[in-house]
């Protein structure tokens, strides 16, 4: 995350803060996470607003002063908005004073406003936080063991005095017309031109699945493999448990069959951790999630471990705070596989683009009607796997796909847990 939108404030300002309380709510690229204070005071100022987009991480956006404190005649820190080269967006520096600026500076807001009330440097106060962390609590005893009094408020300068007319100007003299006032340029308002076309506003998560989707198609070695997949037998076990009052989906079934097969084929189920390949004990399917804001990929933790109904549950439950942005971090940051299914939007067949660091994943295209090698009608449904050819060999991903095919083309084995596998592959031996 480098930067992020505030979309509310759940402390206001004159509120007591104690440590764990949430100050605001952030949007990221890809969820809304909860902002905590690790210190204890009063909210003095807010400076960034409610809705203010492209807040760079380490951005001033509040000042806490100690309980007791006037919170109301609180000073403002100085800041400057320094204008870099062209091409480069404005940065906003807070000025510190040197004398709390030297140091390791590991320390909050309420003790940096102590440290400049009472004149100290950060090397003058013992630290006795966790990890050389500097607490309100050692401020408040260095003063008290030095009995130092607060400093004086430096004056403000007085206003520039009025320039002198020029000798020209004093004689009578014609002079050249004062330069006109600079009037800010208003940011682009979005709406309809004339030209026809409306403005669309691009999200910061649109953006990053941008970015990312040009790193994981530019740096890594896709390789693609199609099977066709008989699915009148899943299609019957999806009735036949709607029958029992269990809703299920399609997609819940295929989770449920990826995940056994990811059990049987597990050289699939590798990330890469830097340079390293990690086949991981852990199967944890990300699902592609459509939302408003842009594709997000939740995850069911432990999928194989999970009966249908669960994965059902689960995958609902997930999809469902996706599209309002209530997921929790570890709710779609991880994975080790993926499946995309745009079958409910008529698409036959298509290719993903591999969610890196994973090496494989799954696409799945709707259900159509079609004739078997005996010309018997049947439903079939196409399954393309995208792979790290860095990765993963072609055999392993054909084996892969092969146990896939016959779990959908069999979906009680999955259920039974009972699935041997008839594919020629040297791991065989583990199927």
């Amino acid at each position: 995350m480098m930067e992020g939108t505030i979309i509310k404030w759940l402390k206001m300002e004159g509120d007591p803060i104690q440590p764990g309380d949430v100050l605001c709510d952030i949007q990221t690229d890809k969820a809304v996470v909860s902002l905590e204070t690790e210190e204890e005071g009063i909210l003095a100022k807010i400076l960034v607003a409610e809705d203010t987009k492209d807040v760079k991480v380490g951005t001033l956006i509040a000042v806490m002063v100690a309980e007791g404190e006037d919170w109301k005649t609180v000073e403002m820190p100085l800041q400057e908005e320094i204008i870099p080269s062209s091409g480069a967006q404005p940065v906003t520096v807070t000025r510190t004073p040197a004398s709390v600026a030297a140091g390791h500076g590991n320390f909050g807001p309420s003790v940096r406003l102590l440290l400049e009330k009472y004149g100290l440097t950060v090397d003058q106060v013992p630290a006795g936080g966790p990890h050389g962390k500097l607490l309100k609590g050692d401020v408040l005893q260095t003063i008290k063991d030095k009995n130092l009094q607060p400093q004086p408020i430096p004056a403000v300068p007085p206003p520039e005095a009025p320039k002198p007319a020029s000798a020209a100007a004093a004689h009578g003299m014609p002079t050249a017309a004062p330069p006109p006032p600079s009037v800010p340029v208003p940011p682009p308002v979005l709406g309809t031109s004339e030209d026809g076309y409306q403005d669309s506003e691009i999200t910061n998560m649109r953006r990053t699945i941008a970015k990312r989707l040009v790193q994981s198609k530019s740096g890594i070695a896709h390789s693609y493999a199609t099977v066709e997949c008989v699915v009148d037998k899943l299609v019957a076990l999806r009735k036949q448990y709607k029958a029992e009052g269990i809703n299920v989906s399609v997609n819940d079934l295929v989770i449920k069959a990826v995940a056994v097969a990811l059990t049987r084929c597990p050289e699939m189920n590798c990330v890469w951790k830097g340079d390293q390949l990690m086949i991981s004990n852990q199967i944890d399917i990300s699902i592609a999630v459509a939302t408003p804001a842009g594709l997000i990929t939740p995850i069911i933790h432990g999928a194989d471990a999970l009966g249908v109904e669960d994965i059902s549950t689960r995958a609902r439950d997930l999809a469902g705070r996706a599209r309002e942005n209530k997921l929790k971090l570890d709710e779609f940051q991880g994975g080790t596989f993926t499946i995309s299914n745009l079958g409910m939007f008529g698409i036959s067949e298509f290719s993903a683009i591999i969610n890196p660091p994973q090496c494989g994943i799954l696409a799945l295209g709707g259900s159509r009607l079609s004739l078997s090698d005996s010309g018997a009608p049947v439903m079939c449904m196409s399954a393309t796997l995208s792979y790290d050819r860095a990765g993963v060999d072609d055999d392993t991903a054909a084996t892969f796909l092969n146990i896939v095919k016959h779990l959908l083309e069999d979906p009680t084995t999955v259920m039974l847990g009972a699935y041997t596998s008839k594919v020629n592959h040297p791991m065989a031996a583990l199927l």
